[in-house]
């Protein structure tokens, strides 16, 4: 026999976030007069510890059996509430959570009455939906204990050096001839201005050497197929295919450096404009000598405003080659819209090199803005200490560069601080461009099912909360293959991936979501249409109807939304739950009234 409801209520004041606008006691008084509410209590801040142990401790002492939780996003915080149900023996999706802070308090900030009346309307409709909540069982798969690493720069080799030292297999592919990625080609690292080398030599001898890695050069991904904890990848290269099946999956694929359009700045037509990429392989090798004047330009490709879309005959038409239009051919003149973050201490860096090697060379920074981030300030004022000049120009007009008679370059900008038009006659002229995506890092991408930020690069589940996870399981990003990162920033995430990564292996086993959809066979006809829709090849016609891979589904509800014959539902959002909330809205309510 079902139990009768009995649900609690945790109303949180987000400290002023959803307390500074709603007022967060009067909801939680109302929420004590809604049916099978059995206790309502508010906190500062619900996902504290504090907050926690309060929602666990009264489950048991009112003997809860469904839970809400009104607060911020459930993106974010879902899962530590449904842990918290779970510590206290209670079904983790007899759970539900409403959205007072995105939904009302940020979207209504200046009208605390009416915000405070759409909060409990918003409590009430999750209440209605809880009182008809079902506990639900995860499914439980294997995961093998091997990975794939995708790209071996510093961050792949980190990842699976890392995981190989604990004992996993590890298949390590490169698209190129040699190990090291964008960091083999670099002179000297900031701010310690280490050798390139003493970084990337040690890892690559050691990947090479170890037992547990397998590395194939000239590779790539030629197709992937499965679920977290078993993955079945083609990988081609000059020996053919090779088929491999892992549990896990890392994408260190790296990014490009952006290369300006010829004629940009005479890059391209001048010998002696370069980029700062060039300029590092350069005084690599010695090339750069003790020129009288060395002028770089900051900002080349980067930060120009909005990206405009042209035709790509490349893909097909459809959601993802549109997002690809607007990102692989922009107009090259315009440009990138986003700070790459590095391009400035990569100057400095070089600026510094330069005035070490050559005191006399005159070394001047042109920027519209600097930017030295973390604790880098003071490899600022170093080059600053060095005499190396850095003048603000006015964005809207930026520098040119002509030729004088004699053949040299010589630079123009406007100084915005002097008020003057000043020209600089240089032997050089370094262009600070940004990492961008590469076209093989978005197509990666779509294999492997993860969505691409609109920068271009791959998208992470969560900025701050799960940096380096996606939101396929079992598929983790590490490097520049999510933006622009320096090499100790790259081999930080390729060690926080193969963490992600090898706590899933050395458990061996993984739940996966339980709101999965699922089939009425007695009213499935067998279209195949929900086959053809699904993003994540789950359903599967068997027999004339369609059979649910629980593992394979993210609980999307396309087969459900899409279903001729209404034979699929979704657990966790049934018809019943959904319809309980839209009349839990519609009912009279003469003292609230807030969205009726």
């Amino acid at each position: 026999m079902e139990q009768e409801p009995r649900i609690g209520v945790f109303i949180c004041s987000c400290g002023t976030n959803i307390g500074g606008v709603v007022n967060v006691p009067e909801v939680t008084e109302y929420a004590k007069t809604i049916p099978h509410v059995i206790h309502a209590d508010h906190n500062l801040y619900t996902c504290s510890e504090a907050g926690l142990t309060a929602i666990k401790e009264s489950i048991k002492e009112h003997n809860l059996n469904r839970v809400v939780v009104a607060s911020c996003t459930p993106r974010t915080h879902e899962p530590l509430f449904r842990a918290a149900c779970r510590e206290a023996s209670l079904n983790p999706y007899l759970f539900e959570m409403a959205n007072i802070r995105e939904h009302v308090s940020w979207v209504h900030p200046h009208d605390p009455e009416k915000a405070t009346r759409k909060a409990k309307d918003i409590v009430r409709m999750a209440v209605a939906k809880a009182a008809l909540l079902e506990p639900q069982t995860e499914p439980e798969v294997e995961v093998k204990g091997s990975s794939l690493v995708i790209g071996a720069g510093v961050a792949g080799l980190t990842a699976a050096l890392s995981m190989a030292s604990q004992g996993f297999k590890v298949y390590l592919i490169e698209k190129e001839k040699e190990l090291g990625g964008i960091a083999r080609r670099l002179y000297k690292l900031y701010p310690t201005l280490a050798d390139s080398s003493e970084v990337v030599g040690p890892l690559t001898k050691d990947v090479e050497s170890h037992e547990n890695i397998e590395v194939m050069t000239s590779a790539s991904l030629k197709d992937i197929s499965g679920y977290v904890g078993n993955f079945n990848a083609v990988l081609t290269g000059p020996e053919g295919d090779k088929e491999v099946d892992v549990g896990t999956v890392i994408v260190a694929a790296g990014s490009s450096n952006y290369t300006p359009p010829k004629g940009l700045y005479e890059y391209g037509v001048h010998d002696h404009v370069i980029t700062q990429g060039e300029l590092d392989e350069k005084l690599k090798k010695g090339e750069i000598g003790e020129p009288e004047r060395i002028v770089m330009i900051q900002c080349v490709g980067a930060r120009k405003g909005e990206i405009r879309p042209s035709a790509l005959e490349a893909f097909p038409k459809s959601d993802t080659a549109e997002l690809l239009r607007k990102i692989l051919k922009a107009r090259k003149e315009e440009g990138w819209p986003y700070c790459s973050r590095i391009c400035c201490m990569n100057a400095i860096k070089n600026a510094i090199l330069i005035k070490e090697k050559s005191p006399k060379t005159d070394v001047v920074v042109l920027f519209g803005d600097l930017r030295v981030y973390k604790e880098y300030e003071d490899f600022y004022r170093k080059a600053r200490d060095l005499e190396v000049r850095f003048i603000r120009h006015i964005e809207e007009v930026r520098p040119e560069i002509t030729r004088t008679p004699d053949g040299k370059l010589q630079v123009m900008a406007y100084d915005a601080l002097a008020g003057l038009e000043v020209k600089f006659p240089a032997d050089w002229v370094v262009l600070s461009t940004p990492l961008i995506p590469s076209k093989d890092e978005i197509m990666l991408g779509r294999m492997l099912k993860i969505p691409i930020a609109t920068d271009g690069f791959l998208m992470e589940a969560h900025l701050k909360l799960r940096p380096v996870d996606t939101n396929v399981d079992g598929v983790f990003i590490a490097g520049t293959v999510s933006g622009p990162k320096d090499v100790s920033e790259s081999i930080v995430s390729g060690e926080a991936a193969a963490a992600r990564a090898s706590i899933l292996m050395g458990n061996g086993k993984v739940r996966t979501d339980a709101i999965t959809a699922v089939v009425d066979e007695d009213l499935c006809i067998g279209c195949g249409l929900c086959e053809e829709i699904c993003p994540y090849g789950a359903p599967r016609i068997e027999d004339g109807k369609s059979k649910i891979r629980e593992i394979l589904c993210r609980g999307c509800g396309s087969c459900a939304a899409e279903c001729p014959k209404r034979a699929i539902t979704m657990r966790h959002y049934g018809d019943n739950q959904l319809l309980a909330q839209v009349k839990a809205l519609l009912v009279p309510q003469s003292h609230e009234g807030g969205l009726t």
